[in-house]
């Protein structure tokens, strides 16, 4: 199963640390009821999700990947392979059907309120446990066997990290006190197949994860033949990969594809039990964050108390730092700005868009200079009632809101692209457009704050030189029904 998007990265873990500031960041896919402390109705009363079934509604979470820039200047998160933008990136789930030895172990699907995490963040060396084995490596191009480290060898395909869980439940326990001891790999000496052991009879549906990163950006940052990659917690081994499930499907249904999906294919398309969400769907179910803190972008430490450790030993649970973590729950950064009082427009939501079949044909143009005030002033000066910022550095204009394209109700959309002339604002993004509609006279001007509200705008815009269009390094496009005019 596809994760083509990712609801959110921040420092949450609502199975380890409910209710609090989890302890490193951790990137999230699966349905829009994540948050620090939830329950298995949350899930199910989730209008999205980032991953490609519908009937599935369960979050998925692994610690974020970052590179160690080689002159100390910091840090930056890794994205995925096919996210250069690294605004969307998910990851890939696999639920598999290994039945055991003889191949007649009845598979179960999970119970409502179950939840687990495979793997061990304090982790550093290799110990050859199953749970050991079930964290795995594989250097895409570099024709070098699988590792259970990260590999000190460069990966032209990028580094994809794989965790697979246990499978054996006890049958009574829908958690335990470290989320793993209600569960068991198969008795043996295979982490991945094999019959259950006695006191863990009850044979689920296997579930393996696959993150692959875009690790040949940052070729450069090698240090010798020292890799510089670090997980969240500190771990530049990689042993101590690790991932938490937190089931959210419709039990029956899940039921129904264990018993009846059985195409030799893997393609979920096949299997009639589910029904699916576009990848656009999937991109647009974002959540605001609800850690203040940064976690994207260059940043000068590992966000929480994570010093880099390197091994064997394994990392300390509480480790010293230099300064107090002040990171706490509430509102972060949100979707968009409020300028109901100085321009008098209002954020309808985040849209999308097609390069081919555009959602706003009034007006459009690009500007290396690209705000959100920028493109409402814009298109407020030739006389439009809707101005939307798109792929950081575009703006359209029209006097009315395509419903194809318009944002859908209670959904955040995938507008996470930082405008080229503003970067604490965002300016749509890769077919997404942030959506402003000026507010008639009258009417109560108010925002769509489904990302949470922001803070109101109270300075005036400022001046600005009109200078001819231009393209900016970030993108050249192609646009349908639409010329670009002179500012």
């Amino acid at each position: 199963m596809a994760c083509p998007g990712r609801n959110v990265r921040e420092r949450l873990d609502p199975i380890v640390t409910p209710g609090q500031v989890s302890g490193h960041v951790h990137t999230i896919s699966g349905g829009a009821g994540f948050s620090a402390s939830m329950t298995y109705e949350d899930t199910r009363a989730s209008r999205c999700s980032s991953c490609s079934i519908k009937e599935d509604m369960s979050n998925y979470w692994t610690p974020q990947l970052y590179v160690k820039y080689k002159d100390g200047s910091g840090f930056a998160p890794v994205p995925v392979a096919g996210d250069g933008n690294d605004i969307n990136g998910g990851m890939t789930v696999y639920y598999l059907q290994r039945r055991g030895d003889n191949q007649s172990e009845q598979l179960h699907a999970f119970p409502e309120g179950f939840r687990m995490t495979a793997g061990d963040p304090f982790k550093r060396s290799y110990d050859g446990s199953l749970e050991a084995q079930g964290i795995s490596f594989n250097c895409l191009g570099s024709n070098q066997p699988e590792t259970n480290g990260i590999p000190n060898s460069k990966c032209p395909g990028g580094l994809r990290a794989q965790v697979f869980f246990p499978q054996c439940w006890d049958g009574k326990n829908l958690d335990s006190a470290n989320h793993q001891s209600h569960m068991s790999y198969p008795a043996g000496t295979i982490y991945n197949g094999g019959n259950c052991p006695p006191e863990y009879p009850v044979h689920m549906i296997s579930i393996f994860y696959e993150v692959l990163y875009d690790t040949p950006r940052f070729d450069s940052e090698w240090d010798g033949d020292r890799h510089p990659f670090v997980f969240a917690q500190g771990d530049a081994t990689g042993y101590g990969f690790h991932g938490d499930f937190l089931n959210g499907w419709d039990v029956d249904v899940l039921q129904e594809a264990v018993d009846t999906c059985t195409d030799d294919s893997g393609l979920v398309e096949r299997c009639g039990a589910v029904t699916m969400f576009t990848n656009q769907e999937c991109y647009d179910c974002k959540l605001p964050t609800s850690v203040t803190e940064k976690v994207n972008g260059k940043i000068a430490t590992l966000p929480g108390c994570n010093p880099v450790t390197y091994g064997p030993d394994r990392a300390p649970v509480a480790p010293t730092c230099g300064s107090p973590d002040t990171a706490t729950l509430g509102p972060g950064s949100t979707d968009h700005i409020d300028v109901t009082q100085i321009q008098g427009w209002a954020y309808v939501g985040c849209g999308t868009d097609n390069v081919s079949d555009r959602a706003m044909t009034g007006a459009w143009n690009y500007h290396s200079y690209m705000s959100v005030e920028i493109c409402i002033d814009y298109c407020s000066s030739r006389g439009f009632t809707y101005a939307a910022p798109e792929n950081g550095n575009e703006c359209f204009c029209n006097n009315e809101l395509n419903p194809k394209y318009a944002p859908k109700s209670g959904i955040m959309g995938s507008c996470g692209m930082p405008c080229v002339g503003n970067g604490h604002q965002l300016c749509g993004g890769p077919n997404a457009m942030s959506i402003y509609r000026k507010c008639e006279a009258g009417e109560k001007c108010e925002n769509n704050n489904v990302g949470g509200a922001a803070p109101v705008q109270s300075l005036g815009v400022a001046a600005r030189e009109m200078v001819p269009a231009r393209a900016s390094t970030l993108a050249t496009v192609v646009v349908a029904a639409a010329t670009p005019l002179a500012w």
